[in-house]
């Protein structure tokens, strides 16, 4: 049967755009948490829950979406999920207390993995060479843009109106996304997997491979890092001796951007080093950016989170590459149980961290999040052997 490469293949452009639209909802409302924490009169911990209630949902749902594109195809998957991402971020906009903003960005959680989970599945199955490099490429460019954008644009609308009208912002974007995933053309290879005993075959698999499991710990703990450390230089940042407002931390993000340069940079280096030693020199990189934090001057502070940032970047790059190399079988399954364990760590983050932050500011945060990035290298380094054959990617 056909693929799309070798008859009309989607632009790049259009994966580019659904990545950047989903993850719009991902970590918006991180740059409001300190107007979010006056507004509710909320703790660092409890004004936490805005994200990682997101992240917990979303930890819950990957594996789920994994056996839904499976079933009813990705394209419908990709289009459905878009659709209804349109109606938590309405509720939100209605939210009159922490609880029930917590309960929409819940449900937004449990939609956005229909996105990335299926989306991924459709380039890895209907694209073949070039044009699924180019593809995924685009799609995790999206991905990286859409996290810089969601924080900085709602710090602007912030700003400019009350925070409700983020949310309308969002409902926006999941409706554009919505159509743009109408522009996908019909799937060529795709063939349903409706039965559950190939499933549970696929669950035992994967749950007795000690180098998957490995990887899962890592992304864990370096999205730990990530989640705990801007969660909290919100907080940080909008109190003296800097008082930044939401536009100002918002504009922080744009660290964020350099994924944009990571990524495509991180794909050769892997390549010729191995995902062990890429996930060293991420663990390296993103502990001296964490330690410089410590300083007072606000470059300095920038800098550091900027490095800290692209440490947690290379790290993904690397934990993917050990997916690649060590799954052959269920593949959208395997992204499920890497996602669940990766937007877990967010969840536990957002918790964690806030307490920290709670206790002992800046300086309590530092070591939880320094430790998280150096137990993720140790794990890495122990847990991933000799790769098995496969030159299939990760996410499919």
């Amino acid at each position: 049967m056909p693929t799309l490469a070798h008859t009309s293949a989607p632009p790049p452009l259009l994966f580019a755009a659904l990545g950047t639209l989903v993850f719009l909802n991902v970590y918006a409302p991180q740059s409001l948490l300190p107007t979010l924490a006056r507004e509710f009169h909320a703790g660092p911990a409890r004004v936490g829950g805005v994200i990682g209630a997101t992240m917990l949902a979303m930890a819950v749902a990957s594996p789920l979406a994994g056996i839904l594109a499976d079933a009813a195809g990705r394209r419908r998957t990709v289009t459905a999920a878009f659709a209804l991402l349109t109606l938590p971020a309405l509720l939100a906009t209605q939210a009159h207390t922490l609880d029930a903003l917590n309960a929409a960005r819940f449900a937004q959680g449990l939609l956005i993995p229909g996105v990335m989970v299926a989306l991924t599945a459709l380039i890895g199955e209907e694209l073949t060479g070039p044009a699924r490099t180019r593809a995924l490429t685009a799609y995790v460019t999206g991905t990286v843009l859409g996290g810089f954008l969601g924080r900085f644009l709602a710090g602007l609308i912030a700003a400019q109106w009350h925070w409700p009208a983020v949310f309308w912002f969002l409902a926006a974007a999941a409706l554009t996304g919505t159509l743009l995933a109408r522009r996908l053309p019909p799937e060529q290879s795709f063939t349903p997997r409706r039965d559950p005993r190939a499933v549970l075959k696929g669950l035992r698999a994967h749950l007795h491979n000690p180098p998957l499991l490995a990887t899962c710990a890592v992304g864990f703990l370096i999205l730990f890092t990530l989640v705990g450390t801007f969660n909290t230089l919100t907080l940080r940042l909008a109190a003296p001796p800097y008082d930044l407002n939401t536009a100002q931390t918002g504009a922080v993000f744009a660290v964020y951007l350099l994924g944009v340069i990571i990524t495509p940079v991180a794909a050769p280096f892997l390549a010729a080093r191995g995902p062990r030693t890429g996930l060293l020199t991420a663990a390296a990189t993103s502990s001296a950016g964490l330690l410089l934090t410590l300083a007072a001057p606000l470059s300095l502070v920038i800098t550091g989170v900027a490095a800290a940032a692209c440490g947690v970047f290379l790290a993904q790059a690397a934990a993917l590459n050990a997916v690649q190399r060590h799954v052959t079988d269920a593949r959208s399954l395997a992204s499920g149980l890497y996602h669940l364990a990766y937007y877990g760590g967010a969840a536990a983050a957002s918790l964690a961290a806030g307490h920290a932050f709670e206790r002992g500011g800046w300086t309590a945060v530092t070591p939880l999040v320094l430790g998280s990035m150096l137990l993720a290298a140790l794990t890495g380094t122990l847990g991933w052997r000799a790769p098995r054959t496969n030159s299939n990617p990760p996410t499919t």
